[in-house]
């Protein structure tokens, strides 16, 4: 019911002249926000975070790494591939300077960089994980972040010790998945 009365509201809202695309996108942003555990003002400097750090590294890089920065509630996780471990810790340099972040997860690997079947792949594997999640009765789907890179599933978000086993089960018994680490922050 509670997705009926969205879909209702943005059809409405189509029929509108001009500004409709514009409302529109910013009603499903403001619906994500609503379903989400972190505030308002953290969902948005998560983004923040995000945009700048990768700004920064390809500004550094440009195209000779495959990095990859997610933030969830300030803490972020660094995937890809970086050709020397100098670089994997300069780039976990960049995103630590970037402004309001807490921590730092590096799982950056030192290796050339992934090609487009691997990265479709890792694709696959979060769509099934993501699908997987919709079927469990223990945990709202959208209260898990997933990560993939190279086979491994990373886990994040504001959970229950509850919620992160079973989302923590779900994809570790998902296809193709390598291994599955868990960058909770725990409500209990």
């Amino acid at each position: 019911m509670r997705y009926f009365n969205w879909l209702v509201c943005a059809a409405v809202l189509a029929a509108l002249p001009g500004c409709a695309p514009v409302v529109v996108v910013g009603l499903g942003a403001g619906v994500l926000m609503g379903a989400d555990r972190r505030t308002s003002g953290s969902y948005l400097e998560d983004s923040k975070i995000e945009t700048h750090a990768a700004s920064q590294i390809f500004g550094q890089y440009k195209d000779t790494v495959h990095v990859n920065v997610t933030s969830f509630n300030r803490l972020v996780l660094i995937t890809g591939e970086v050709p020397a471990d100098a670089d994997k810790s300069r780039v976990e340099q960049i995103v630590s300077d970037v402004p309001k972040v807490k921590s730092v997860s590096n799982e950056l690997a030192v290796s050339a960089p992934s090609d487009l079947a691997a990265r479709s792949n890792d694709g696959l594997i979060t769509s099934n994980v993501k699908l997987r999640f919709l079927s469990n009765k223990i945990f709202q789907p959208d209260h898990v972040k997933v990560v993939t890179e190279n086979g491994v599933v990373f886990l994040m978000g504001l959970v229950y010790r509850k919620e992160a086993e079973a989302a923590t089960e779900i994809a570790r018994n998902s296809k193709g998945v390598e291994r599955v680490v868990t960058l909770f922050e725990y409500l209990d």
